[in-house]
Protein backbone atom coordinates (compact mmCIF):
# COMPACT_ATOMS: atom_id res chain seq x y z
CA UNK A 1 0.00 0.00 0.00
CA UNK A 2 1.35 3.35 -1.03
CA UNK A 3 1.65 6.02 1.94
CA UNK A 4 1.28 9.84 1.30
CA UNK A 5 4.68 10.14 1.63
CA UNK A 6 5.82 7.72 -0.82
CA UNK A 7 4.46 9.32 -3.72
CA UNK A 8 6.61 12.34 -5.83
CA UNK A 9 6.23 15.38 -6.16
CA UNK A 10 6.79 15.56 -9.99
CA UNK A 11 4.31 15.17 -12.04
CA UNK A 12 5.37 13.22 -14.85
CA UNK A 13 7.05 10.96 -11.99
CA UNK A 14 3.34 10.66 -10.76
CA UNK A 15 2.00 9.90 -13.58
CA UNK A 16 4.68 7.05 -14.27
CA UNK A 17 3.95 5.70 -10.59
CA UNK A 18 -0.13 5.39 -11.34
CA UNK A 19 0.68 3.87 -14.92
CA UNK A 20 3.00 1.37 -13.78
CA UNK A 21 0.04 0.37 -10.48
CA UNK A 22 -2.25 0.24 -13.25
CA UNK A 23 -0.36 -2.19 -15.14
CA UNK A 24 0.20 -4.45 -12.89
CA UNK A 25 -3.68 -4.59 -11.84
CA UNK A 26 -4.56 -5.24 -14.98
CA UNK A 27 -1.89 -8.32 -14.82
CA UNK A 28 -3.41 -9.60 -11.76
CA UNK A 29 -6.76 -8.77 -12.81
CA UNK A 30 -5.92 -11.10 -16.22
CA UNK A 31 -4.09 -13.49 -14.09
CA UNK A 32 -7.51 -14.08 -11.57
CA UNK A 33 -9.69 -14.53 -14.87
CA UNK A 34 -7.23 -17.15 -15.90
CA UNK A 35 -7.18 -18.92 -12.85
CA UNK A 36 -11.02 -18.29 -12.19
CA UNK A 37 -11.76 -20.43 -15.60
CA UNK A 38 -9.31 -22.77 -14.59
CA UNK A 39 -10.50 -23.66 -11.81
CA UNK A 40 -13.93 -23.95 -12.96
CA UNK A 41 -13.04 -26.44 -16.14
CA UNK A 42 -11.48 -27.71 -13.04
CA UNK A 43 -14.59 -28.24 -10.83
CA UNK A 44 -16.29 -29.54 -13.93
CA UNK A 45 -14.13 -32.29 -14.70
CA UNK A 46 -14.18 -33.23 -10.81
CA UNK A 47 -17.92 -33.14 -10.98
CA UNK A 48 -18.32 -35.26 -14.32
CA UNK A 49 -15.94 -37.99 -12.88
CA UNK A 50 -17.65 -37.64 -9.60
CA UNK A 51 -21.16 -38.47 -11.44
CA UNK A 52 -19.70 -41.46 -13.09
CA UNK A 53 -19.64 -43.32 -10.09
CA UNK A 54 -23.10 -44.69 -9.79
CA UNK A 55 -22.87 -45.60 -13.50
CA UNK A 56 -21.65 -48.81 -15.43
CA UNK A 57 -18.51 -47.27 -16.55
CA UNK A 58 -17.47 -46.35 -13.37
CA UNK A 59 -17.32 -49.94 -13.36
CA UNK A 60 -15.35 -50.46 -16.41
CA UNK A 61 -13.00 -47.99 -15.04
CA UNK A 62 -10.13 -49.70 -12.57
CA UNK A 63 -11.54 -47.93 -8.96
CA UNK A 64 -8.16 -47.24 -8.57
CA UNK A 65 -7.16 -45.15 -11.33
CA UNK A 66 -10.59 -43.23 -10.83
CA UNK A 67 -9.31 -41.90 -7.05
CA UNK A 68 -5.77 -41.25 -8.51
CA UNK A 69 -7.52 -39.18 -11.27
CA UNK A 70 -9.99 -37.28 -9.35
CA UNK A 71 -6.75 -36.83 -6.83
CA UNK A 72 -4.56 -35.44 -9.58
CA UNK A 73 -7.74 -33.15 -10.33
CA UNK A 74 -8.08 -31.67 -6.87
CA UNK A 75 -4.25 -31.39 -6.80
CA UNK A 76 -4.51 -29.14 -9.36
CA UNK A 77 -7.25 -27.26 -8.60
CA UNK A 78 -5.73 -26.86 -5.22
CA UNK A 79 -2.48 -25.20 -7.27
CA UNK A 80 -4.59 -22.78 -8.99
CA UNK A 81 -6.30 -21.57 -6.18
CA UNK A 82 -3.30 -20.84 -4.58
CA UNK A 83 -1.50 -19.14 -7.47
CA UNK A 84 -5.06 -16.95 -7.03
CA UNK A 85 -4.51 -15.95 -3.91
CA UNK A 86 -1.23 -15.07 -4.40
CA UNK A 87 -2.17 -12.95 -7.14
CA UNK A 88 -4.50 -11.13 -5.15
CA UNK A 89 -4.19 -11.91 -1.32
CA UNK A 90 -6.59 -8.94 -0.36
CA UNK A 91 -9.31 -9.73 -2.61
CA UNK A 92 -9.67 -13.83 -2.10
CA UNK A 93 -12.88 -14.80 -2.98
CA UNK A 94 -12.97 -17.65 -0.69
CA UNK A 95 -12.08 -17.92 3.24
CA UNK A 96 -9.07 -19.62 3.87
CA UNK A 97 -9.23 -23.11 4.97
CA UNK A 98 -8.45 -23.62 8.61
CA UNK A 99 -7.83 -27.13 10.46
CA UNK A 100 -8.09 -25.43 14.02
CA UNK A 101 -8.61 -28.04 16.69
CA UNK A 102 -8.59 -31.36 14.38
CA UNK A 103 -4.81 -32.54 15.69
CA UNK A 104 -5.23 -35.41 17.80
CA UNK A 105 -4.17 -34.66 21.88
CA UNK A 106 -2.14 -37.09 22.53
CA UNK A 107 0.36 -36.09 19.73
CA UNK A 108 3.59 -34.65 21.34
CA UNK A 109 3.56 -30.65 21.20
CA UNK A 110 6.90 -28.80 20.99
CA UNK A 111 6.73 -25.30 21.47
CA UNK A 112 8.36 -22.69 19.48
CA UNK A 113 7.98 -18.70 21.13
CA UNK A 114 8.46 -16.34 18.67
CA UNK A 115 8.99 -12.91 20.57
CA UNK A 116 9.65 -9.36 20.09
CA UNK A 117 13.25 -8.57 19.78
CA UNK A 118 15.00 -7.10 22.63
CA UNK A 119 17.27 -4.11 22.74
CA UNK A 120 19.57 -4.21 25.58
CA UNK A 121 17.48 -7.09 27.74
CA UNK A 122 14.08 -4.88 27.25
CA UNK A 123 11.31 -4.89 24.92
CA UNK A 124 10.70 -1.25 24.32
CA UNK A 125 7.78 0.51 22.35
CA UNK A 126 9.28 1.54 18.90
CA UNK A 127 7.09 4.90 19.75
CA UNK A 128 7.88 6.17 22.77
CA UNK A 129 10.65 3.96 24.05
CA UNK A 130 8.63 2.63 27.27
CA UNK A 131 8.65 -0.85 27.82
CA UNK A 132 6.01 -3.53 26.79
CA UNK A 133 4.06 -6.17 28.69
CA UNK A 134 2.13 -8.86 27.36
CA UNK A 135 -1.57 -8.63 26.97
CA UNK A 136 -2.09 -11.89 25.23
CA UNK A 137 -1.16 -14.01 22.72
CA UNK A 138 -1.71 -15.74 19.19
CA UNK A 139 -1.42 -19.85 19.14
CA UNK A 140 -1.07 -21.77 16.02
CA UNK A 141 -0.22 -25.78 15.40
CA UNK A 142 0.71 -27.22 12.94
CA UNK A 143 1.43 -30.99 11.71
CA UNK A 144 5.57 -31.93 11.71
CA UNK A 145 6.80 -35.41 11.09
CA UNK A 146 9.80 -36.97 12.33
CA UNK A 147 11.09 -39.38 9.41
CA UNK A 148 10.79 -43.11 10.50
CA UNK A 149 13.82 -44.04 13.25
CA UNK A 150 15.09 -47.41 13.38
CA UNK A 151 16.64 -48.73 16.14
CA UNK A 152 18.32 -52.13 17.50
CA UNK A 153 17.18 -53.57 20.53
CA UNK A 154 20.20 -55.16 22.35
CA UNK A 155 19.04 -58.15 24.74
CA UNK A 156 21.79 -59.31 27.13
CA UNK A 157 21.10 -62.03 29.21
CA UNK A 158 23.99 -62.97 31.60
CA UNK A 159 24.99 -66.17 32.53
CA UNK A 160 25.52 -66.90 36.44
CA UNK A 161 27.69 -70.05 37.88
CA UNK A 162 27.66 -71.25 41.31
CA UNK A 163 31.21 -71.37 43.14
CA UNK A 164 29.64 -74.06 44.96
CA UNK A 165 28.54 -76.66 42.47
CA UNK A 166 30.82 -76.03 39.12
CA UNK A 167 28.47 -77.49 36.75
CA UNK A 168 25.56 -75.24 37.39
CA UNK A 169 25.06 -72.42 35.04
CA UNK A 170 21.72 -70.07 35.64
CA UNK A 171 20.72 -67.85 32.68
CA UNK A 172 17.05 -66.19 32.06
CA UNK A 173 15.77 -68.00 29.25
CA UNK A 174 15.58 -66.08 25.87
CA UNK A 175 12.92 -64.36 24.84
CA UNK A 176 10.53 -65.72 22.43
CA UNK A 177 10.16 -64.53 18.49
CA UNK A 178 8.32 -64.96 15.63
CA UNK A 179 11.57 -64.90 13.37
CA UNK A 180 13.65 -67.48 15.71
CA UNK A 181 17.19 -66.22 15.05
CA UNK A 182 15.97 -63.57 13.07
CA UNK A 183 16.32 -59.68 13.67
CA UNK A 184 13.45 -58.17 13.29
CA UNK A 185 11.26 -57.64 16.42
CA UNK A 186 7.02 -58.07 16.28
CA UNK A 187 6.82 -54.18 16.41
CA UNK A 188 8.86 -54.24 12.91
CA UNK A 189 6.69 -57.24 11.27
CA UNK A 190 3.71 -55.49 12.15
CA UNK A 191 5.21 -52.63 10.57
CA UNK A 192 5.79 -54.38 7.18
CA UNK A 193 2.27 -56.38 7.12
CA UNK A 194 0.56 -52.69 8.02
CA UNK A 195 2.31 -51.04 5.09
CA UNK A 196 2.03 -53.79 2.44
CA UNK A 197 -1.86 -54.62 3.33
CA UNK A 198 -3.20 -51.72 5.12
CA UNK A 199 -1.19 -48.86 2.78
CA UNK A 200 -0.55 -51.25 -0.33
CA UNK A 201 3.27 -51.18 -0.16
CA UNK A 202 4.89 -54.24 -2.22
CA UNK A 203 7.69 -55.11 -0.44
CA UNK A 204 10.50 -54.56 -2.82
CA UNK A 205 9.64 -51.03 -2.39
CA UNK A 206 9.70 -51.30 1.29
CA UNK A 207 12.93 -53.02 1.43
CA UNK A 208 13.93 -49.54 -1.17
CA UNK A 209 12.77 -47.20 1.85
CA UNK A 210 14.83 -49.30 4.24
CA UNK A 211 17.61 -48.68 2.16
CA UNK A 212 17.48 -45.08 2.08
CA UNK A 213 18.46 -45.13 5.89
CA UNK A 214 20.91 -47.48 4.92
CA UNK A 215 18.80 -50.86 6.41
CA UNK A 216 19.88 -53.34 3.97
CA UNK A 217 16.98 -55.56 3.75
CA UNK A 218 16.08 -58.14 0.94
CA UNK A 219 12.68 -58.60 -0.17
CA UNK A 220 13.01 -62.52 0.00
CA UNK A 221 13.50 -61.69 4.12
CA UNK A 222 10.66 -59.62 4.04
CA UNK A 223 8.33 -62.36 2.30
CA UNK A 224 9.82 -65.08 4.80
CA UNK A 225 9.04 -62.76 7.78
CA UNK A 226 5.39 -62.08 6.39
CA UNK A 227 5.22 -65.81 5.81
CA UNK A 228 6.11 -66.71 9.54
CA UNK A 229 3.39 -64.10 10.48
CA UNK A 230 0.81 -65.36 8.21
CA UNK A 231 1.27 -68.91 9.91
CA UNK A 232 0.53 -67.67 13.76
CA UNK A 233 -2.21 -65.49 12.51
CA UNK A 234 -4.18 -67.73 10.23
CA UNK A 235 -6.07 -69.32 13.35
CA UNK A 236 -7.62 -65.56 14.34
CA UNK A 237 -8.91 -65.71 10.16
CA UNK A 238 -10.51 -68.91 10.87
CA UNK A 239 -11.67 -68.00 14.20
CA UNK A 240 -13.47 -64.46 12.44
CA UNK A 241 -14.83 -66.96 9.77
CA UNK A 242 -16.96 -69.36 12.26
CA UNK A 243 -17.81 -66.47 13.74
CA UNK A 244 -19.59 -65.24 10.82
CA UNK A 245 -21.11 -68.46 9.82
CA UNK A 246 -22.80 -68.89 13.10
CA UNK A 247 -24.55 -65.34 12.37
CA UNK A 248 -28.08 -64.82 11.02
CA UNK A 249 -27.09 -62.77 8.35
CA UNK A 250 -24.28 -62.20 6.30
CA UNK A 251 -22.85 -59.99 3.65
CA UNK A 252 -21.41 -61.54 0.20
CA UNK A 253 -19.31 -60.60 -2.32
CA UNK A 254 -15.95 -61.30 -4.34
CA UNK A 255 -12.98 -59.92 -6.09
CA UNK A 256 -10.59 -61.27 -8.72
CA UNK A 257 -7.11 -62.02 -7.36
CA UNK A 258 -4.58 -62.50 -10.07
CA UNK A 259 -2.00 -64.23 -9.27
CA UNK A 260 1.44 -65.78 -10.90
CA UNK A 261 0.86 -69.43 -12.31
CA UNK A 262 4.79 -70.86 -12.11
CA UNK A 263 5.98 -72.71 -15.17
CA UNK A 264 3.13 -70.34 -17.53
CA UNK A 265 5.06 -66.88 -17.18
CA UNK A 266 1.44 -65.18 -17.05
CA UNK A 267 -0.85 -65.17 -14.41
CA UNK A 268 -4.56 -66.90 -14.07
CA UNK A 269 -7.22 -65.39 -12.40
CA UNK A 270 -7.44 -66.31 -8.58
CA UNK A 271 -10.77 -64.82 -6.48
CA UNK A 272 -10.71 -63.44 -2.77
CA UNK A 273 -14.51 -64.06 -1.61
CA UNK A 274 -15.41 -61.66 1.35
CA UNK A 275 -18.30 -62.20 4.13
CA UNK A 276 -19.18 -59.36 6.02
CA UNK A 277 -21.86 -58.65 9.11
CA UNK A 278 -22.55 -55.25 10.45
CA UNK A 279 -25.34 -54.81 12.89
CA UNK A 280 -25.20 -51.20 13.14
CA UNK A 281 -27.84 -49.93 10.99
CA UNK A 282 -30.47 -51.60 13.55
CA UNK A 283 -28.73 -51.10 16.63
CA UNK A 284 -27.44 -54.58 17.02
CA UNK A 285 -24.78 -55.34 20.19
CA UNK A 286 -22.37 -57.69 18.17
CA UNK A 287 -19.23 -56.37 16.08
CA UNK A 288 -19.02 -55.55 12.66
CA UNK A 289 -16.39 -58.34 11.04
CA UNK A 290 -15.15 -59.54 8.19
CA UNK A 291 -13.19 -62.52 6.57
CA UNK A 292 -11.46 -62.56 3.56
CA UNK A 293 -10.70 -66.49 1.92
CA UNK A 294 -8.89 -67.07 -1.32
CA UNK A 295 -9.94 -69.23 -3.68
CA UNK A 296 -8.37 -70.68 -7.27
CA UNK A 297 -11.45 -69.94 -9.25
CA UNK A 298 -15.18 -68.63 -8.76
CA UNK A 299 -16.66 -71.89 -8.95
CA UNK A 300 -20.52 -71.84 -7.50
CA UNK A 301 -19.47 -74.43 -4.71
CA UNK A 302 -16.59 -71.67 -3.15
CA UNK A 303 -19.48 -70.39 -1.27
CA UNK A 304 -21.14 -73.37 -0.36
CA UNK A 305 -18.01 -74.38 1.54
CA UNK A 306 -16.64 -71.14 2.96
CA UNK A 307 -20.38 -70.92 4.62
CA UNK A 308 -20.77 -74.71 5.57
CA UNK A 309 -22.97 -74.52 8.53
CA UNK A 310 -24.28 -70.88 8.05
CA UNK A 311 -28.51 -70.66 8.05
CA UNK A 312 -29.99 -67.20 7.72
CA UNK A 313 -29.97 -64.66 5.68
CA UNK A 314 -26.94 -63.72 2.79
CA UNK A 315 -27.17 -60.41 1.05
CA UNK A 316 -25.05 -60.55 -2.57
CA UNK A 317 -25.30 -59.12 -5.57
CA UNK A 318 -26.06 -61.06 -9.13
CA UNK A 319 -23.73 -63.46 -9.18
CA UNK A 320 -25.67 -66.75 -9.93
CA UNK A 321 -23.29 -68.74 -7.99
CA UNK A 322 -25.29 -67.31 -4.87
CA UNK A 323 -28.58 -68.39 -6.07
CA UNK A 324 -27.03 -71.88 -6.94
CA UNK A 325 -26.00 -72.04 -3.35
CA UNK A 326 -29.46 -71.19 -2.27
CA UNK A 327 -31.19 -74.18 -4.50
CA UNK A 328 -28.62 -76.60 -2.37
CA UNK A 329 -29.08 -75.00 0.76
CA UNK A 330 -32.92 -74.06 1.96
CA UNK A 331 -31.66 -72.80 5.06
CA UNK A 332 -29.78 -69.65 3.26
CA UNK A 333 -32.38 -66.90 1.78
CA UNK A 334 -31.15 -64.33 -0.41
CA UNK A 335 -31.39 -60.72 -0.23
CA UNK A 336 -30.86 -58.80 -2.90
CA UNK A 337 -28.92 -55.28 -3.51
CA UNK A 338 -30.83 -52.00 -4.92
CA UNK A 339 -27.33 -50.43 -5.36
CA UNK A 340 -27.12 -52.85 -7.95
CA UNK A 341 -30.53 -52.41 -9.49
CA UNK A 342 -30.12 -48.63 -9.52
CA UNK A 343 -26.73 -49.09 -11.50
CA UNK A 344 -28.46 -50.38 -14.07
CA UNK A 345 -30.79 -47.73 -14.46
CA UNK A 346 -28.38 -45.10 -14.15
CA UNK A 347 -26.79 -44.50 -17.08
CA UNK A 348 -30.12 -44.77 -18.86
CA UNK A 349 -31.50 -41.79 -16.92
CA UNK A 350 -30.25 -39.16 -19.23
CA UNK A 351 -32.43 -40.19 -22.42
CA UNK A 352 -34.95 -42.94 -20.72
CA UNK A 353 -37.96 -41.28 -18.59
CA UNK A 354 -38.41 -45.05 -17.64
CA UNK A 355 -35.38 -44.87 -15.92
CA UNK A 356 -35.10 -41.87 -14.68
CA UNK A 357 -38.79 -42.31 -12.73
CA UNK A 358 -36.80 -45.66 -11.78
CA UNK A 359 -34.23 -44.22 -9.84
CA UNK A 360 -36.33 -41.46 -8.15
CA UNK A 361 -38.31 -44.42 -6.81
CA UNK A 362 -35.10 -45.90 -5.20
CA UNK A 363 -33.98 -42.57 -4.00
CA UNK A 364 -37.43 -42.34 -2.23
CA UNK A 365 -36.25 -45.60 -0.68
CA UNK A 366 -33.19 -44.55 0.23
CA UNK A 367 -34.30 -41.55 2.31
CA UNK A 368 -36.23 -43.34 4.31
CA UNK A 369 -33.80 -45.58 5.02
CA UNK A 370 -31.41 -42.41 6.11
CA UNK A 371 -34.27 -41.63 8.48
CA UNK A 372 -34.77 -45.05 9.95
CA UNK A 373 -31.04 -45.76 10.50
CA UNK A 374 -30.00 -46.94 14.24
CA UNK A 375 -33.41 -48.10 14.94
CA UNK A 376 -34.31 -51.02 16.35
CA UNK A 377 -35.11 -53.77 13.78
CA UNK A 378 -38.37 -54.32 15.10
CA UNK A 379 -38.95 -50.16 14.40
CA UNK A 380 -37.35 -50.48 11.02
CA UNK A 381 -39.59 -53.27 9.91
CA UNK A 382 -42.69 -51.54 11.33
CA UNK A 383 -41.79 -47.97 9.30
CA UNK A 384 -40.79 -49.80 6.04
CA UNK A 385 -44.20 -51.20 6.12
CA UNK A 386 -45.79 -47.87 6.49
CA UNK A 387 -43.71 -45.96 4.17
CA UNK A 388 -41.65 -48.46 1.55
CA UNK A 389 -43.93 -51.20 1.08
CA UNK A 390 -46.20 -48.91 -0.85
CA UNK A 391 -43.43 -47.32 -3.33
CA UNK A 392 -41.56 -51.12 -3.79
CA UNK A 393 -45.31 -52.34 -4.79
CA UNK A 394 -45.78 -49.39 -7.35
CA UNK A 395 -42.60 -50.11 -8.61
CA UNK A 396 -42.91 -54.15 -9.55
CA UNK A 397 -46.30 -53.27 -11.54
CA UNK A 398 -44.62 -50.27 -13.03
CA UNK A 399 -41.48 -52.25 -14.36
CA UNK A 400 -44.49 -54.88 -15.21
CA UNK A 401 -46.26 -52.64 -17.25
CA UNK A 402 -43.01 -51.03 -18.79
CA UNK A 403 -41.55 -54.30 -20.01
CA UNK A 404 -44.22 -55.15 -21.72
CA UNK A 405 -43.82 -52.08 -23.87
CA UNK A 406 -39.93 -51.68 -24.69
CA UNK A 407 -38.12 -53.96 -26.97
CA UNK A 408 -36.87 -57.05 -25.19
CA UNK A 409 -33.19 -56.81 -26.77
CA UNK A 410 -32.88 -53.13 -25.32
CA UNK A 411 -30.90 -52.13 -22.57
CA UNK A 412 -34.04 -50.72 -20.53
CA UNK A 413 -35.64 -54.00 -21.30
CA UNK A 414 -32.30 -55.52 -19.66
CA UNK A 415 -32.26 -53.50 -16.46
CA UNK A 416 -36.12 -54.35 -15.87
CA UNK A 417 -35.69 -58.29 -16.17
CA UNK A 418 -32.52 -57.82 -14.25
CA UNK A 419 -34.89 -56.69 -11.06
CA UNK A 420 -37.87 -58.71 -11.31
CA UNK A 421 -35.96 -61.79 -11.75
CA UNK A 422 -34.59 -60.71 -8.22
CA UNK A 423 -37.70 -59.38 -7.05
CA UNK A 424 -38.15 -62.16 -4.30
CA UNK A 425 -34.68 -60.89 -2.96
CA UNK A 426 -35.16 -57.37 -3.16
CA UNK A 427 -38.17 -56.98 -1.13
CA UNK A 428 -37.26 -58.97 1.49
CA UNK A 429 -35.66 -56.17 3.79
CA UNK A 430 -39.59 -55.23 4.23
CA UNK A 431 -40.01 -58.08 6.44
CA UNK A 432 -36.58 -58.36 8.50
CA UNK A 433 -35.75 -54.63 9.80
CA UNK A 434 -32.37 -56.06 9.72
CA UNK A 435 -31.61 -56.48 6.54
CA UNK A 436 -30.46 -53.98 4.86
CA UNK A 437 -31.38 -52.37 1.39
CA UNK A 438 -27.98 -52.77 -0.33
CA UNK A 439 -24.49 -54.75 0.41
CA UNK A 440 -22.63 -52.01 0.06
CA UNK A 441 -21.30 -52.74 3.61
CA UNK A 442 -18.93 -55.53 1.99
CA UNK A 443 -18.31 -53.45 -1.00
CA UNK A 444 -16.74 -51.02 1.45
CA UNK A 445 -14.55 -54.09 3.00
CA UNK A 446 -13.34 -55.30 -0.26
CA UNK A 447 -11.81 -52.16 -2.05
CA UNK A 448 -8.69 -52.42 0.24
CA UNK A 449 -8.31 -55.70 -1.68
CA UNK A 450 -8.45 -53.47 -4.89
CA UNK A 451 -6.07 -51.18 -4.14
CA UNK A 452 -3.53 -53.89 -2.68
CA UNK A 453 -4.27 -55.92 -6.34
CA UNK A 454 -2.88 -52.44 -8.20
CA UNK A 455 -0.15 -51.90 -6.58
CA UNK A 456 1.20 -55.26 -6.09
CA UNK A 457 0.14 -56.17 -9.66
CA UNK A 458 -0.36 -60.44 -8.57
CA UNK A 459 0.44 -62.85 -6.07
CA UNK A 460 3.23 -65.06 -6.54
CA UNK A 461 1.24 -68.19 -6.10
CA UNK A 462 -1.81 -69.80 -4.27
CA UNK A 463 -0.37 -69.56 -1.43
CA UNK A 464 0.70 -66.03 -1.27
CA UNK A 465 -3.16 -65.24 -2.34
CA UNK A 466 -4.31 -66.81 0.85
CA UNK A 467 -1.44 -65.52 3.03
CA UNK A 468 -2.89 -62.09 1.64
CA UNK A 469 -6.57 -63.05 3.04
CA UNK A 470 -5.50 -63.96 6.02
CA UNK A 471 -3.39 -60.37 6.85
CA UNK A 472 -5.86 -58.18 4.84
CA UNK A 473 -9.04 -59.81 7.10
CA UNK A 474 -7.29 -58.95 10.88
CA UNK A 475 -6.38 -55.57 9.29
CA UNK A 476 -9.61 -55.15 8.32
CA UNK A 477 -11.27 -55.61 11.22
CA UNK A 478 -8.74 -53.26 13.06
CA UNK A 479 -10.22 -50.49 11.19
CA UNK A 480 -14.02 -51.63 12.12
CA UNK A 481 -13.22 -51.66 15.62
CA UNK A 482 -11.27 -48.08 15.13
CA UNK A 483 -8.28 -49.42 16.54
CA UNK A 484 -4.58 -49.12 15.12
CA UNK A 485 -3.71 -52.45 12.93
CA UNK A 486 -0.01 -51.49 13.44
CA UNK A 487 -0.22 -51.73 17.55
CA UNK A 488 -2.91 -54.33 17.94
CA UNK A 489 -0.65 -56.85 15.48
CA UNK A 490 2.44 -56.07 17.69
CA UNK A 491 0.91 -56.90 20.89
CA UNK A 492 -1.26 -59.83 19.11
CA UNK A 493 2.35 -61.35 17.47
CA UNK A 494 3.97 -61.19 20.81
CA UNK A 495 1.15 -63.08 22.53
CA UNK A 496 1.64 -65.96 20.09
CA UNK A 497 4.91 -65.93 19.99
CA UNK A 498 4.90 -66.54 23.39
CA UNK A 499 2.77 -69.64 23.60
CA UNK A 500 -1.30 -68.06 23.58
CA UNK A 501 -3.13 -71.10 23.67
CA UNK A 502 -4.80 -71.32 20.79
CA UNK A 503 -8.39 -72.60 22.39
CA UNK A 504 -8.36 -68.91 23.35
CA UNK A 505 -7.47 -66.80 19.82
CA UNK A 506 -11.00 -65.23 20.71
CA UNK A 507 -8.93 -63.22 23.39
CA UNK A 508 -7.15 -61.41 20.74
CA UNK A 509 -9.78 -59.94 18.49
CA UNK A 510 -9.69 -57.05 17.76
CA UNK A 511 -12.81 -56.18 18.88
CA UNK A 512 -11.77 -57.20 22.38
CA UNK A 513 -9.56 -53.86 22.47
CA UNK A 514 -6.00 -55.55 22.81
CA UNK A 515 -4.15 -52.84 23.65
Amino acid sequence: MLLEADLPDDVDALRGLVLEHARALADITDAKSKADARIERLQAIIDAFMRHRFGRRSEQLDPDQFELALEDMETALAETEHAREKASPSHSDRPRKTNRGSLPAHLERIEQIIDVEEVDGVRACSCCGGGLHQIGEDVSERLDVVPTTFRVLVTRRPRYGCRSCESAVVQAPAPSRIVEGGIPTEALIAQVLVAKYADHLPLYRQAQIYARQGIQLDRSTLADWVGKAAWYLRPLRDHILERLRRSERLFADETTAPVLEPGRGRTKTGQIWAYARDDRPWGGSDPPMVAYIYAADRKAERPEAHLEGFAGILQVDGYGGYAALARRNQQIRLAFCWAHVRRKFYELAENSPVAADVLRRIAALYAIEAEIRGLTADDRRFLRNQRSRIIVDDLHQFLEARLRQVSAKSRLSEAIRYALTRWDGLIRFLDDGRVDLDNNAVERAIRPLALNRKNALFAGSDEGGDNWAVIATLIENCKLAGINPHIWLTATLTSLANGHPASRVGELMPWTGVP
